[in-house]
């Protein structure tokens, strides 16, 4: 295939995934990582595309376009399942537990539904719909509100229904993470919602694969250091970990392959090994 037609076929894809990796466009291609390294940096030069640590995505600064659930749901998805696996891992019996809406929080309760003694606190209705499949005997509590594109509830009934509770520990998904703007969505009132479960919880945990990276959304749900841990998988760049490190409590790395999900010791930004078990809390 000639360069100008992989190129085209490169903003393509990128214009209907929003992100794409390297690896998945030379698969698709048939070409070297090399060969599209090169392609996405000349997209970049022209504006069509932005460069990102291991693909590409939309070029454009903070942004307000919310892709609805299904389009995400089909992205970076053995990454979200080996963080769901990390997350699951911590709920400990007779934790109340939030799930915010996100499509790696809704990986994350497949993986509780089967679970026994814990309390569910959620404002995604695709979320809530797993544990009614699945047959749960688990309580889950779902917040009211008005309905975003990605099934998060908002607004605030949806705000006011957390304000009087404790979650032992709050699974975050976010839409991006950045070294500045910190954990982002482009939905004004879902950000205002995950402040309000992340003012409930004893700990927070941020969910995040690596193509959140660099990703803006137009408005802030919290700053690194306002987290007590982030789980991302291992396409993370070495800038991103070191930034991560430096400012949030843990860093947790997963295999995107999903096998053997623990990575053993989280580390402190010290650089000592911290208690994996041991469910942590916010000053």
């Amino acid at each position: 295939m000639l360069a100008d037609a992989r190129r085209t076929g490169i903003v393509a894809a990128v214009a209907r995934e929003r992100v794409v990796k390297v690896s998945d466009l030379a698969e698709m291609f048939g070409v070297s990582l090399m060969t599209v390294r090169r392609d996405i940096e000349a997209l970049d030069d022209a504006g069509l595309v932005q460069k990102i640590h291991g693909g590409a995505k939309l070029p454009g600064g903070a942004g307000t376009h919310e892709p609805g659930f299904e389009l995400k749901s089909t992205q970076a998805l053995a990454e979200k399942r080996a963080i769901a696996a990390e997350a699951a891992a911590q709920a400990r019996d007779g934790m109340a537990i939030g799930l915010s809406a996100g499509t790696t929080t809704w990986a994350l309760a497949k993986q509780l539904c089967q679970r026994a003694n814990l309390t569910i606190v959620t404002n995604s209705v695709k979320i809530a719909d797993v544990f009614a499949t699945a047959g749960s005997k688990l309580p889950v509590i779902l917040t009211g509100g008005e309905r975003t594109p990605s099934d998060a509830l908002v607004g605030p009934i949806a705000t006011q229904s957390v304000r009087s509770l404790h979650l032992d520990l709050l699974f975050l998904g976010v839409h991006g993470v950045d070294a500045e703007a910190g954990f982002t969505t482009p939905n004004l009132l879902e950000a205002e919602m995950d402040r309000a479960l992340i003012a409930a919880a004893r700990k927070v945990v941020v969910l995040a694969d690596h193509t959140k990276w660099g990703t803006v959304g137009m408005s802030t749900i919290a700053a690194l250091e306002e987290v007590d841990e982030v789980i991302s998988d291992d396409g993370l760049g070495a800038e991103a970990q070191r930034t991560l490190r430096d400012r949030v409590g843990r860093l947790r790395l997963v295999p995107a392959s999903g096998a053997d999900p623990s990575p053993g010791p989280a580390i402190h930004p010290t650089g000592n090994p911290s208690d994996n078990a041991t469910p942590g809390s916010r000053s």
